[in-house]
């Protein structure tokens, strides 16, 4: 990235002459798209990011969000896309350091981790090995760090063949009294250096995450690409939450994008003060490395602490008893600016507010667009279609598990509900927390953000909330990452813009705070084009009394009926249906019918608590046969789906439609659940029995289809052998 000559011409009237090399780096970084989020800022306010149970929102390493009286949850979410195209395992394993890094820098103990994967398809050619790569780098580093991943979401689209997407989400636990901000407010503190050893890897990361990536970015771009360490990583974490539990931490922050510059700057900004650096105080591992490679190199696993003056002696001394390097490398001042030397020589002195906080905000061209909602679909074979989509690797949960088996996901003995469910739930455990869990999911659906940004937006909040809902949990917040491609595209600013008014809509709707974040443009290459637009939702739910998961959610047993609540309707735009099996692109995207939405989530979490059902999963991608064939496919089932409420006109589209406002639930209690639905003003309607016999046979109207369980491990199987 270069500056354009407005920023030049900004710098030049701040500092009252041209910036040396060393500020221009610093600059180039700071006021990138990664980092100065140029584009979305003016965007991003719009997000409703306060209530009462918010303690920290957008804008520190994480957000913090109050359980209650004393104890908070500690929320974030990041991407690292690029790096993990050039690289798949350290670019996914330094991704799950930083967002844990920046969780860890709130004073929190980080207590599980999510993962939402995009690739290309499995046949394309470097696919098969982006996704082991990512996986295996997912896998060692949060396994060796010990916090499990418990959840996330793998999906495969043509867009993202030569630009996949990784995200990461992490989330903590920590003492209210012992929040920990990313600032620098008192004048004569010092600064300290902790973690690794800093060399030349990750320089410019910021920079490269802002361009579009290239047929050369394979080998041009590999060093910045940051390489991790998990065992420094896992003695950081013990070594910072024993510091911060004596209370001798009083500022703290993540060394990621931009490095040293990043980190500083911000503190000082933040704190309405300023910092000086010395960059011959940083401990080294590569000879001769310049004051502008220091300053930005993205070398993992380091962290920058603010110190009272008498508490340095024992800062350090902790570091030193888990192995870590601690550095004194500088001090807060009172005089507003980021100074960097070289021992006795000033390298580069900038005011800390303007390097952070000063790149100009830009608003791009965009060009709306639609597409038809009125297609032809023509009426597919029934075998042909049902084998077709339960083939689909974004459909197979053989496919998720094999991630997920990777994974550690039970390490702090918290799991209570494990990956392969709609939501994730976590223990707490700690002291006046014995009865009380996290619930956590991950959600996006790029197909119908494509066709309609808004509306497809909207509809990944919802299904991130009725996914909490499935596990009786009340919602806290929500966190996005917000995965597009180039902003200078009209079409893609377009996209961005609608997508988060779509956000903004949905959450003033469901009353949820968006609390924090992540924005990742450029996420395209020059041969294929932009990603398909994937704003990804991270939900975080609470639920306070945890009797009703002592034997739920269970494999249902025979006899058990099953139900299906809410309408579907023609809504199949954006669907699998119609963009893998017939390559349409258009029809209706499925709308947020909001007061529905929430009477279903109040209804889930009813049932769920009540302990009415025995087994649930909300309908979205795949619609109800892929949902259907998920729960029930390994026990049997004999199901009459015509019965199910419905609006829509063909077999076809009952089976596939993937309108929201929908679950699928086992119980030995219909009445019950009858009975709670009608109070709830949600339809429903028994469709079938379980049967045990491991068949499951699906009537609609005329068409009947039967799978027995060996034929549909197969099938859902069959994408496997590109990774085996």
């Amino acid at each position: 990235m270069t500056l354009d000559e407005r920023d030049l011409k900004l710098i030049r009237e701040e500092l009252g002459r041209d910036p040396n090399a060393t500020e221009r780096a610093m600059f180039e970084n700071m006021w990138s798209e990664h980092c100065a989020y140029r584009s979305t800022r003016h965007l991003l306010r719009q997000l409703p990011s306060d209530a009462d149970h918010v303690i920290v929102g957008p804008g520190d390493d994480a957000a913090v969000v109050a359980i209650d009286d004393e104890w908070a949850v500690v929320v974030g979410i990041e991407s690292h896309n690029h790096p993990s195209y050039v690289d798949p395992y350290n670019g996914a394993a330094t991704g799950v350091g930083g967002i844990v890094r920046d969780v860890l820098s709130m004073g929190a103990f980080p207590i599980a981790l999510l993962d939402p994967l995009r690739f290309g398809p499995l046949d394309g050619g470097r696919v098969p090995y982006l996704v082991d790569g990512v996986v295996r780098g997912i896998s060692d580093y949060g396994n060796r760090i010990g916090v499990p991943t418990v959840g996330g979401e793998l999906e495969f689209d043509p867009s993202y063949e030569r630009n996949p997407l990784v995200n990461v989400m992490c989330v903590g636990i920590v003492r209210r009294s012992e929040i920990v901000r990313g600032r620098a407010d008192c004048p004569g503190d010092v600064l300290i250096l902790v973690g690794a050893r800093t060399g030349r890897d990750g320089i410019g990361g910021a920079a490269f995450a802002s361009e579009e990536l290239g047929e050369e970015s394979e080998e041009e771009d590999r060093p910045a690409v940051q390489i991790g360490d998990p065992f420094t990583e896992r003695q950081l974490i013990i070594a910072i939450r024993e510091a911060v539990e004596r209370g001798l931490v009083k500022g703290c922050k993540d060394l990621g994008a931009a490095g040293l510059t990043c980190a500083a700057t911000e503190m000082a900004a933040d704190g309405g003060t300023g910092v000086e650096i010395d960059v011959s105080k940083v401990p080294l591992r590569e000879e001769r490395m310049e004051p502008w490679e220091i300053m930005l190199s993205e070398s993992q696993e380091r962290m920058l602490l603010v110190v009272a003056p008498e508490d340095v002696d024992e800062v350090i001394e902790i570091c030193r008893k888990y192995g870590l390097e601690a550095s004194v490398v500088g001090r807060v001042t009172d005089d507003g600016y980021l100074t960097v030397k070289d021992g006795d020589d000033v390298i580069a002195r900038v005011p800390a507010k303007f390097l952070a906080d000063g790149a100009p905000e830009v608003e791009w061209e965009e060009k709306p667009y639609s597409y038809p909602e009125n297609v032809d679909v023509p009426e597919p074979d029934p075998e042909d279609l049902v084998r077709s989509v339960l083939s689909s690797p974004n459909v197979s949960p053989a496919l998720r598990e094999w991630v997920y088996r990777q994974y550690d996901y039970e390490v702090q003995g918290r799991t209570v509900v494990k990956p392969g469910h709609d939501a994730a739930v976590m223990w707490l455990q700690h002291e006046g927390l014995e009865d009380v869990a996290l619930a956590l999911t991950t959600d996006s659906n790029p197909r119908h953000v494509l066709i309609d940004p808004k509306t497809g937006t909207e509809g990944c909040v919802a299904e991130a909330l009725r996914n909490l809902a499935t596990v009786g949990a009340e919602p806290l917040c929500l966190v996005d990452c917000l995965n597009f491609g180039s902003p200078e595209n009209p079409r893609v600013y377009y996209q961005l813009r609608r997508s988060i008014e779509g956000l903004g809509e949905a959450a003033r709707e469901f009353e949820v705070p968006v609390v924090g974040g992540n924005v990742s443009l450029y996420n395209e290459h020059e041969v294929d084009g932009p990603v398909n637009p994937t704003p990804v939702i991270g939900a975080v739910g609470v639920i306070r009394g945890l009797d009703h998961l002592e034997d739920f959610p269970r494999e249902p047993e025979e006899g058990e009926a099953v139900i299906v609540l809410g309408e579907t309707r023609e809504e199949l735009g954006g669907s699998l249906y119609l963009i893998e099996y017939h390559g349409i692109k258009g029809g209706k995207v499925p709308r947020v019918r909001y007061d529905g939405e929430r009477a279903l989530h109040d209804l889930l979490r009813r049932i769920a608590r009540q302990n009415m059902i025995s087994s649930v999963t909300d309908v979205s991608t795949g619609g109800l046969l892929a949902a259907v064939a998920e729960l029930l496919g390994s026990v049997g089932a004999s199901l009459d789906l015509s019965e199910v409420p419905n609006s829509v006109s063909r077999w076809d589209f009952l089976l596939l439609s993937e309108s929201h406002g929908r679950a699928i639930v086992t119980t030995d209690r219909p009445d019950d659940v009858l009975g709670a639905a009608e109070e709830a003003g949600i339809p429903a309607q028994v469709v079938g029995k379980v049967t045990g016999d491991g068949i499951l046979r699906i009537s609609v109207g005329s068409v009947d289809v039967s799978l027995d369980r060996e034929e549909l491990e197969k099938l859902w199987r069959s994408p496997l052998h590109y990774l085996e």
